[in-house]
C-alpha cells in the first residue's frame, strides 16, 4: 500500500501541502508580531518587507493572523473529526453487527440527523450556549458523525458474513471481542477515508460559522473570522481576503482529494489488481533474465 500511495503523484503533493500547512500553524508563535495586538499607525499597509502580506484595518499583521487562524481551524477540524469518527464508528458497528430492531432504530436516528440543515441548527443552538471552541467542536461533531456511521454500518454488514467472523462465533468468542478484535480493525480503511473527509467538512463549516459571527469569536483569529473582517475592505486591501481564502481552499481541497485517493488505494480490488500487475512484472523480469542467460 505504501508503494501504491507513493506512486500516486497527486496523493504525494496533497500530503506535502497538508504537512506544510500544519507546520506553518505549529510554528506560528515564531512570528515577531502579536496576532491580536493592534497598531493603528500601520493599518491597511500593503505588502512590504516588514509585513509580507500587509496589515488589516487596525494594523495587525495579516500573515501572522493567517498562521494563527490556521491553528484554530485545524484544531477545530481535527477535534471534531476525532469525536465524529469515534461516535460514528461505534454506532455504525453496533447497528450493522447486531441488526434487527437496533439497526432500524439507529438508522432512523441517522436519517433524522441527516435531514436537518446542520449550519442553521447550529446557529439556533448557539443562541443558548457559550460561544467558545469547545461548543463549536461539539456542535460540528454532533452533526457529522452520521456520515461515518453509514459508511461503517455498510462495511460491517459485509464483514459479519465473512468466514472468519462465522468461525469466531462458532468457537464461542464473545460479541464484544469479535467487534473489537475482528470487525473494527477491518474497518480501518473506511475509517481513515471518513476521517480525511470529515476534517475538510469541519474546516469548511467552522469557516462558514465564523464568517457569519457564530464560530470563533474576535479578536481570536480563524480563517472564517478573517474573511468576515476582510469583506468590508476587499476593494481597498484584497490580500486580507485572499490569504485566508487561499488557505481554506488549499487545505480543504487537499483533504478531499487525499480522501478520494485513499478510498481508491484502500479498495481491496485495486490492491489485488496492483499486486497482480506487480507480480506479473516480477515474473516477466525473471523470465527475461533467464532467456538472456540461456540463449
Amino acid at each position: 500500500m505504501k508503494k501504491l500511495f507513493l506512486s500516486n503523484k497527486m496523493a504525494v503533493v496533497c500530503s506535502i501541502l497538508i504537512i506544510l500547512v500544519v507546520l506553518a500553524a505549529i510554528l506560528a508563535p515564531l512570528s515577531p508580531y502579536d496576532p491580536d495586538a493592534s497598531n493603528v499607525a500601520e493599518k491597511m499597509q500593503g505588502i512590504s518587507s516588514t509585513h509580507l502580506l500587509g496589515t488589516d484595518d487596525i494594523g495587525r499583521d495579516t500573515l501572522t493572523r493567517t498562521l494563527y487562524g490556521g491553528r484554530v481551524s485545524l484544531i477545530v477540524g481535527f477535534a471534531s473529526m476525532c469525536v465524529a469518527v469515534i461516535v460514528g464508528t461505534l454506532i455504525g458497528t453496533l447497528s450493522g453487527y447486531i441488526g434487527g430492531t437496533v439497526d432500524v432504530v439507529l438508522m432512523r436516528i441517522v436519517d433524522i440527523f441527516m435531514s436537518v440543515p446542520s449550519l442553521l441548527f447550529i446557529i439556533v443552538i448557539y443562541a443558548f450556549l457559550p460561544r467558545n471552541m469547545v461548543t463549536l467542536v461539539g456542535m460540528l461533531a454532533f452533526f457529522s458523525w452520521t456520515k461515518v456511521a453509514r459508511v461503517v454500518r455498510a462495511q460491517t454488514l459485509t464483514l459479519k458474513e465473512r468466514d472468519f467472523i462465522i468461525a469466531a462465533k462458532a468457537l464461542g468468542v464473545s460479541q464484544g471481542k469479535i467487534i473489537w478484535t475482528h470487525i473494527i480493525p477491518n474497518l480501518m480503511p473506511q475509517i481513515i477515508v471518513s476521517a480525511s473527509l470529515s476534517i475538510a467538512n469541519a474546516i469548511l463549516d467552522e469557516s462558514a460559522l465564523s464568517f457569519l459571527g457564530y464560530g470563533v469569536q474576535l479578536p481570536m483569529a480563524s480563517w472564517g473570522s478573517m474573511l468576515q473582517t476582510a469583506q468590508k475592505f476587499i476593494l481597498h486591501n484584497p490580500i486580507m481576503a485572499i490569504a485566508p481564502g487561499v488557505m481554506i481552499l488549499v487545505t480543504v481541497l487537499c483533504f478531499n482529494v487525499l480522501g478520494d485517493i485513499l478510498q481508491q488505494i484502500l479498495d481491496p480490488k485495486i490492491m489485488k489488481l496492483w499486486e497482480g500487475k506487480r507480480y506479473g512484472n516480477i515474473i516477466g523480469s525473471k523470465k527475461l533474465i533467464c532467456d538472456i542467460s540461456n540463449p
